[in-house]
Parts: structure tokens; C-alpha cells; sequence
């Protein structure tokens, strides 16, 4: 499995720093990946939802802790090359 894309888009949430969008293989996209300023740093959050009983449980998630560790280096890499890239587009203004 590899991934071909990772999309990020601005959120607008207390902790939640941006939404990605990462693509497996050209072929299949999980969308609303979030990534999130935690107390010890960023970390990515898998889409979810909240259940009848008030709990939030996982749409999609990876099975495996190799595959949540690329999925994590892949989003946070990305989101850290997009937030520089937000920076310097602010500063030249």
C-alpha cells in the first residue's frame, strides 16, 4: 500500500489544526483525516462519528501500527510543508 496524495484544508476548531484528505494507491481516498495539536504536539485523529450512545468511534482506521505510522509521517509531513507554505504566503503580505 502507498500513498500517492495527501490534501489538506484550514480548520477551524480549537484543537484541530487541518483536514486531510490522503489517497492509497491513486485508487481509494479517506477523507476528513484531522490533525490535531495535542498536549504533547500534533498528532493525526482518523474520520469518526458519534455513536447513538454519545461515543465517537473510528469510520475509517488503519489495522496495523506500521500503516497508522505512515499514514501519521505522511499527514504531519504534509501539513508541516503546507503550514510553512501558509506562513510565508502571510508574511508576504
Amino acid at each position: 500500500m502507498e500513498i500517492t496524495s495527501v490534501k489538506l484544508r484550514r480548520a477551524f476548531g480549537d484543537r484541530v489544526r487541518a483536514s486531510a484528505s490522503v489517497c492509497f494507491d491513486g485508487q481509494f481516498v479517506v477523507h476528513d483525516i484531522r490533525v490535531v495539536e495535542g498536549a504533547n504536539g500534533l498528532f493525526v485523529s482518523m474520520p469518526s462519528r458519534k455513536t447513538g450512545q454519545g461515543e465517537y468511534r473510528d469510520i475509517a482506521h488503519p489495522v496495523t501500527a506500521e500503516a497508522r505510522e505512515m499514514i501519521q509521517e505522511a499527514v504531519l509531513k504534509a501539513y508541516e510543508e503546507w503550514a510553512a507554505r501558509q506562513e510565508g504566503a502571510r508574511a508576504a503580505v
